[in-house]
């Protein structure tokens, strides 16, 4: 039997005992008592575009779903830490090229029926196949078979030898379902986790019901709200006057001090991947050229961005890496402040009479912010930035999908995520054969020689200018003093539910 198995019966019996002795202490009553259900309200700024985390890009979707309806062989802990899930245990082959998973016998998915092998391999062959976006399907680029062997492991076979493989499981990439349901995730939950979704209402909420036969330790709750509110401020208000119990992520930093009263709210500040990036679209005639891309970056001050944006809280960056990621450094000073430099620069490519740009950024609150500073800090030295406002899902739409613009501003909050700018057919449109090789040498090489290489291929981004990184957003989130168990780090894409409870 699994500790978590034996950990689950300890619980139920614990639970039975205490309902026996309650019962034997109350008065009895002519009507039986209805128990209120226990509601997690959840405030959020980005709604999901879909419901199918394979098929939907952005990472608003993993945010609810991933480890709280869908689980993964391993997961991401609140420290970063590779933990086991639906595999209780796993073993890599001394050539590191095979991965074998022994799955926990407990687990099932929300209809009953058992996570097996098959459906493990089930899952990941839909990706191989193609049904999957660009993100999810790189994931899988090492893997040459799969096999289930028995319904309780699944052995995966790579091509070459992955530093990554393991890590990329923790993702959406990772992800189980019930191939019962597998063709209509966009409206069925076909998932193992401790919640099943429930109503969806579009540009208002996303509930998760308690799933009543999670096979672990079961939810706190038995319904969780996720509210989005396109006005931050809105948010704000939403907690001061009791409708939300958390605020996932502050996007009003200056109103901090709205949540002084430690009577009411805890303040959580930790770290995120979320880098600030102002992108460049590479195909663009002007942007092409390294010289008009270090003079952006030169006309860029950084701390005066994040100080105007967002209350000057936030790491300032220089390349694709995290403090979380191993191979971090601080290369925020590559390309240091320097209005003349950035118009010689200029001049030096042709553009000494000014050139123009579209800056296309969506509608969050970061971006917003840091538009209008970005703009006027580019007017400073000849570049016009025209500034063009877009909800989301346009967003996704002409720029990320459509390629419809020159710069642009998004976070970009994957983990371990450099590998982005090598990715086929990416929004960005860059192209750098030596940093992809790094990145291949990266993942091939032996596990202690990762990190180096990793540190060479991130300040190569930085060196060619491939974008101008701005900052990293922090981890800001506000309870109400009655709950516990929210991680102040966002290592995962995952807002994870499954340590949360209320005291009350």
């Amino acid at each position: 039997m699994s500790k978590r198995r034996q950990s689950l019966r300890f619980g139920v019996v614990a639970a039975l005992l205490s309902a026996l002795l309650l019962s034997a202490c109350s008065t009895p009553s002519d009507e039986p008592s209805v128990p209120q259900a226990s509601v997690l309200d959840v405030g959020a700024t980005i709604e999901p575009a879909g419901m199918d985390p394979i098929t939907v890009d952005g990472a608003a979707t993993p945010f609810v779903l991933l480890y709280n309806v869908y689980e993964t062989l391993v997961k991401l802990d609140g420290e970063g830490n590779i933990k086991p899930l639906l595999a209780e245990e796993w073993t890599r082959s001394v050539d590191n090229l095979v991965y074998t998973f022994q799955l926990d016998d407990a687990a099932k998915f929300a209809d009953g029926t058992p996570v097996t092998a098959e459906a493990v391999v089930a899952s990941f062959q839909r990706i191989l196949d193609g049904d999957a976006t660009g993100q999810i399907l790189e994931k899988f680029a090492p893997v040459k078979s799969l096999e289930a062997i028995g319904n309780g492991a699944v052995e995966i076979t790579l091509k070459q030898p992955s530093n990554r493989f393991l890590f990329d499981l923790t993702t959406p990439a990772g992800m189980v379902f019930n191939p019962a349901g597998m063709e209509n995730l966009e409206t069925v939950s076909a998932g193992s986790g401790p919640f099943v979704l429930g109503e969806w209402v579009q540009g208002s909420k996303v509930e998760l019901r308690r799933n009543e036969n999670y096979w672990a330790t079961p939810a706190r709750f038995d319904v969780v709200n996720f509210r989005y509110y396109a006005d931050p401020n809105a948010m704000n208000t939403a907690m001061l006057s009791g409708q939300l119990d958390i605020i996932s992520n502050l996007t009003v930093p200056q109103s901090l001090g709205q949540f002084t009263d430690e009577d009411r709210y805890r303040v959580l500040e930790g770290t995120t991947d979320g880098e600030i990036v102002l992108g460049f679209n590479h195909e663009n005639e002007a942007l092409a050229k390294p010289e008009v891309r270090q003079a952006i970056n030169h006309a860029l001050d950084k701390q005066a961005i994040v100080d105007s944006a967002w209350a000057g809280r936030g790491v300032l960056l220089g390349s694709m890496a995290s403090p979380n990621d191993p191979w971090y450094e601080d290369l925020s000073d590559r390309w240091p402040y320097d209005p003349d430099a950035a118009k010689a620069l200029l001049a030096e490519a042709g553009y000494e009479s000014g050139l123009t740009l579209r800056l296309r950024v969506p509608t969050a609150p970061y971006a917003t912010a840091a538009a209008r500073v970005v703009s006027a800090q580019l007017a400073e030295v000849g570049i016009t930035a025209q500034v063009e406002e877009l909800d989301f899902n346009r967003w996704l739409d002409l720029v990320f999908t459509k390629k419809d613009y020159d710069l642009t501003m998004v976070a970009h909050v994957e983990p371990r995520d450099a590998a982005a700018f090598v990715r086929e057919g990416y929004y960005w449109n860059y192209q750098n054969p030596e940093f992809a090789d790094l990145l291949a040498q990266a993942d091939a090489a032996p596990a202690e020689d990762e990190a180096k290489i990793m540190a060479e291929a991130v300040r190569m981004l930085a060196d060619d200018a491939a974008a101008a990184w701005l900052w990293l957003l922090p981890n800001l989130v506000i309870t109400t003093t009655d709950i516990v168990g929210v991680n102040q780090d966002q290592r995962s894409l995952s807002f994870d539910l499954t340590n949360i409870a209320s005291r009350s």
